[in-house]
């Protein structure tokens, strides 16, 4: 019996998971304090009621997991905590052995083996509170020698485009998150907005609300043209808060086919839809 921990920019979640198979779940909000002591109780208080029952843990995390450490690529992602000893806290917490991942390739690699068997090449893209992506080349996961591998949403698409939290420019994280998104709203609307309530005057069909989602779905798909440009992928599959939204695909799959046929990906869901990175992370601790 496997506890997987799934740590984003808004929601911690705990699983227990047997034979890839969600038995029973947990959710709590990610602290917005910063401070590592926050989220540590927070951790402590997810993953107790399953101790019994666990045998190990596993954690898909946003940001970078290098050896056992946390470190965020955008810090504000994490309500600015950075570089937190994550392997360290979690086997303290538990007494049990411990498996950490990112989210997004965690994501990757249980989508992964729900697409047909032909498929070599594929990319799994998050949008939520950022954009992450996982990259499974010639059926292997790639994870990167420092953790980086598959950080897609910072890569530069906009050289004249928003500072990242990250620190460069034109990121595609600071076009099409669902916090850029909320972001540019409120400077339009003059009013504190989030994602949801953007997407919510989208369907609408407010004119600026409108000029906001498709700006991000275009973002979205110029990033996975750009992916099949470096790395030759079949397949693209969206998940996230944002990329699961209702009518996002349909508008990430237009901009797509804008670009010349040898660019264009077939681009789906995820399948596991928002328990993508616990399964995908159970699924490769099991192996």
């Amino acid at each position: 019996m496997i506890i997987a921990v799934d740590i984003g920019g808004t929601k911690l979640a705990a699983s227990l998971v047997h034979n890839q198979q969600i038995l029973e779940s947990r959710r709590i909000s990610t602290p917005k304090s910063g401070a590592s002591g926050d989220l540590s109780h927070a951790l402590e208080q997810l993953i107790t009621p399953f101790l019994r029952q666990g045998k190990q843990v596993v954690v898909a995390s946003t940001g970078i997991i290098n050896q056992g450490r946390l470190t965020a690529v955008n810090p504000d992602n994490l309500g600015g905590l950075n570089d937190f000893p994550l392997q360290s806290v979690i086997e303290g917490i538990s007494g049990l052995p411990v498996k950490l991942l990112n989210d997004a390739q965690a994501a990757a690699w249980g989508e992964f083996y729900q697409l047909e068997s032909t498929c070599q090449n594929m990319a799994f893209i998050t949008v939520s509170t950022g954009v992450g992506a996982g990259l499974v080349i010639n059926s292997s996961l790639q994870t990167g020698s420092s953790g980086l591998a598959g950080h897609a949403g910072h890569t530069t698409i906009d050289i004249q485009g928003p500072v990242c939290g990250c620190g460069r420019t034109g990121c595609v994280e600071a076009i099409a998150s669902g916090t850029a998104i909320g972001t540019l709203a409120s400077e339009r609307y003059g009013i504190s907005m989030d994602a949801k309530a953007v997407f919510e005057r989208f369907h609408q069909g407010e004119q600026d609300a409108r000029f906001i989602i498709h700006r991000s779905a275009s973002a979205i798909a110029q990033l996975i043209s750009n992916l099949k440009a470096l790395l030759d992928i079949e397949v693209a599959v969206l998940g996230g808060s944002v990329g699961l939204a209702d009518g996002y695909l349909d508008l990430v799959q237009y901009y797509i086919t804008q670009q010349p046929a040898l660019f264009q990906v077939d681009t789906r869901l995820a399948q596991l839809g928002h328990d993508a990175g616990i399964t995908g992370a159970a699924l490769w601790a099991s192996q």
